[in-house]
């Protein structure tokens, strides 16, 4: 399977949801596809772990797709992750004969499996797929099995996979992805934002951002100022990021994206989880701060 010819940032999008039955909201999430394409991103990538798919069910997740794909103006990379193989092909079928331009998915979640049995894993959906989409690794070892190096890299020569998103945010790894490509072509994108700019910086071919889900503007003009050599207005818009990361360490994931998200006016609906006093207090104080610091991040990202 050739790599996939998708480059750039693509926004890992939240999911909105309604209010009762934590339903997700159709209407709010196509309003963010609109906004989204509207900011200029090369693609989105639906229902992956910012999008908090494991709380959907799987008839919702394939409707929210198909309606998605009729409405983006950019290729859309759909999350196909589930705790079973059953699971994860039958999303990827869906996503298949709905047009998406590639499936993205993770280890089987929850329960942890050996190295051997992921490859299984990987192996068995690859033979029922038969290629009818390709289909991107996602290494994203906080919420599920890690894929190491010698797994991904098994996987990638097997010719089965178009490419990895590596959420892993380990520098070493990356590098040697990096290295593998000389011998077998892949795409690969960042999935850690912690390390977009050094990531991008040294080959990838761009970044799948739960940030620029929040703060579009400065992914998309950080991702340009890194292929433009512009070392001073990178070096100034990865501060930006970088302060903004570490709000998000606050709080479980993916609630300050969340918050962000709907900061900017954007219909999020409620969390899945309730969260403390106290961290009910700390994202007030960090929806005050984002409120001050977004329209500098917007002059900045506009400046040469």
């Amino acid at each position: 399977m050739a790599s996939l010819a998708l480059s750039g940032i693509h926004i890992a999008a939240v999911t909105p949801h309604k209010r009762e039955g934590h339903e997700p909201d159709i209407a709010a999430t196509l309003d963010l596809v609109d906004a989204y394409c509207d900011a200029g991103a090369k693609g989105i990538a639906l229902l992956g772990s910012t999008g908090e798919f494991l709380h959907l069910r799987t008839e919702d997740r394939i409707r929210l797709l198909n309606l998605a794909l009729k409405r983006s103006r950019v290729p859309i990379i759909a999350g196909v992750s589930h705790s079973t193989l059953d699971g994860a092909v039958e999303l990827a079928r869906a996503a298949a004969s709905a047009g998406a331009a590639a499936a993205l998915l993770m280890p089987p979640y929850f329960f942890r499996y050996r190295q051997q049995d992921v490859m299984e894993f990987y192996l068995a959906y690859a033979k029922q797929m038969q290629g009818a989409l390709p289909t991107l690794l996602y290494n994203i070892p906080f919420f599920t099995t890690p894929l190491e190096f010698e797994t991904s890299r098994g996987l990638l020569r097997s010719g089965h996979f178009a490419g990895i998103k590596d959420s892993s945010g380990n520098l070493n790894d990356f590098r040697s992805l990096l290295a593998l490509r000389n011998e077998t072509p892949f795409t690969l994108f960042v999935g850690n934002d912690e390390i977009f700019t050094i990531g991008r910086s040294e080959g990838a071919d761009g970044g799948i951002s739960g940030v620029a889900s929040a703060v579009p503007e400065l992914m998309l003009s950080l991702d340009e100022s890194i292929a433009s050599g512009n070392a001073a207005r990178t070096a100034r818009l990865e501060d930006r990021l970088q302060e903004f990361i570490r709000w998000l360490g606050r709080f479980p994931a993916p609630v300050g994206v969340k918050a962000a998200t709907e900061a900017r006016g954007l219909k999020v609906g409620p969390l899945a989880v309730p969260l403390s006093p106290a961290d009910r207090e700390e994202l007030d104080r960090f929806k005050a701060w984002f409120k001050e610091w977004l329209p500098v991040v917007r002059r900045e990202s506009a400046a040469a």
